[in-house]
């Protein structure tokens, strides 16, 4: 299947539809508090959205070959839930940490990213993790830019989160967006430096690193959706959608209250 390279006009839906998704996840964050259940983060991210936003909720009643449709307007991933988690009765404790996931559509395009959350004031190890995961997206995205390679992405992720004594998850990765919400290329988030498909100016994707505390392997729950680390360790993932230019790269999900960048 042919990389899609995307000109002016996607160019500028794309960069309204990821700043819209970034807006979802600004609105909710004062309201990630204790006794708060992830059900209520999604009916208050699915009014925003629909009411406020005048966006349509991706992954609401998505449906890729060989799975049942996912029930709710956003992923809510938690403490050991890698991503995909649906969010529903549970109730976040102080110390939890949970990944949200927003992808909106907006005239057609898709705007995708997440951000991790404390729920009150978390552990050293799992702040630790956060910071890391974060820390691996941004040196993925850094490399980002026409002539590079898929490759170097990767392995700038792996390379870090593994020096930091953490695990990469293989069995998802970034992926192609624009019009299509999961579209070629497939965006390891490790690799060999040099290796894969090399970056063309226009080409837009994500890069969402999920970084395990303990091992890298995992496991689907029944739901068919959720999936967790097979050890019960901790899990993290920050997501940026990326656009390749011609001196490197654009992040497309900015808001207000995005987090900065990180600078080493």
């Amino acid at each position: 299947m042919p990389i899609i390279i995307n000109n002016q006009e996607d160019i500028k839906k794309m960069r309204v539809a990821g700043k819209l998704a970034s807006e979802v996840l600004d609105f909710i964050t004062p309201l990630i508090e204790p006794n708060i259940t992830t059900d209520k983060i999604d009916t208050l991210c699915h009014e925003f959205m629909t009411k406020e936003q005048g966006t349509i909720p991706a992954p609401l009643n998505y449906a890729p070959p060989g799975h049942s449709p996912f029930p709710k307007s956003i992923c809510t991933s938690v403490n050991n839930q890698i991503c995909h988690g649906i969010p529903g009765a549970k109730i976040l404790k102080k110390g939890d940490i949970v990944n949200i996931d927003i992808t909106v559509i907006k005239d057609g395009y898709h705007g995708d990213t997440s951000r991790m959350f404390f729920v009150g004031e978390p552990s050293i190890q799992a702040k630790r993790l956060c910071e890391i995961t974060y820390q691996s997206m941004w040196l993925g995205i850094r490399q980002v830019k026409a002539g590079a390679h898929l490759g170097d992405i990767g392995y700038a992720i792996q390379k870090f989160a593994e020096s930091n004594s953490y695990s990469v998850v293989r069995e998802f990765c970034g992926h192609g967006i624009g019009k299509v919400f999961h579209d070629e290329p497939q965006v390891l988030h490790y690799g060999s430096p040099g290796e894969g498909l090399k970056l063309e100016a226009g080409m837009i994707f994500t890069i969402e690193p999920m970084i395990n505390a303990g091992k890298k392997d995992i496991k689907v729950l029944p739901d068919k959706w959720t999936v967790v680390t097979k050890d019960r360790s901790l899990s993290a993932q920050w997501e940026h959608t990326i656009l390749v230019t011609n001196s490197g790269y654009e992040v497309l999900t900015v808001s207000d209250k995005t987090p900065k960048p990180f600078l080493d």
